[in-house]
């Protein structure tokens, strides 16, 4: 995908975005998401930063994940720690919305939610409302999310 026509950016603050990408990615693989290739032809991020220049110690304050035709997902480092609920999260839509009955919703979200804790996600709460059905989590580093 190129990167200079995505239309909106989700951005997640974290402590180390290498180790949130690496969940984010297998959370998110099958919508299509994964870390985008180096520009330029470089083998890898590591030789791309290495000739920008960028210092090995800040190899580290950024990476992303994108899919075609979906919002491209930024992770970068900040100092400060997570303190309080998150105002926006990402939603996975696991369940299909209140078109779907609301048992296979059940079914749907389980299995995503047993996929996503596998990969290092915690269960906080399970949700019926309005016809929907979800579960909100936490990736790795206490960010919330809905499945």
């Amino acid at each position: 995908m190129d990167r200079s026509h995505a239309p909106v950016q989700v951005v997640i603050d974290c402590a180390d975005p290498a180790s949130l990408v690496s969940f984010w990615a297998e959370a998110l693989a099958p919508r299509g998401y994964a870390v985008p290739a180096p520009p330029g032809g470089f083998a890898d991020w590591p030789a791309f930063l290495l000739a920008q220049g960028v210092p090995g110690e800040r190899w580290n304050d950024a990476s992303a994940l994108e899919a075609e035709g979906q919002p491209r997902i930024f992770l970068q480092r900040v100092d400060e720690p997570k303190t309080g609920k998150n105002r926006v999260h990402v939603d996975l839509l696991g369940g299909g919305g209140p078109s779907v009955p609301l048992d296979t919703q059940r079914e749907r979200v389980a299995a995503e939610v047993a996929r996503l804790e596998a990969l290092g996600a915690t269960r906080l709460a399970e949700h019926t409302d309005l016809g929907v059905h979800w579960v909100t989590m936490q990736d790795p580093e206490g960010n919330e999310f809905c499945v």
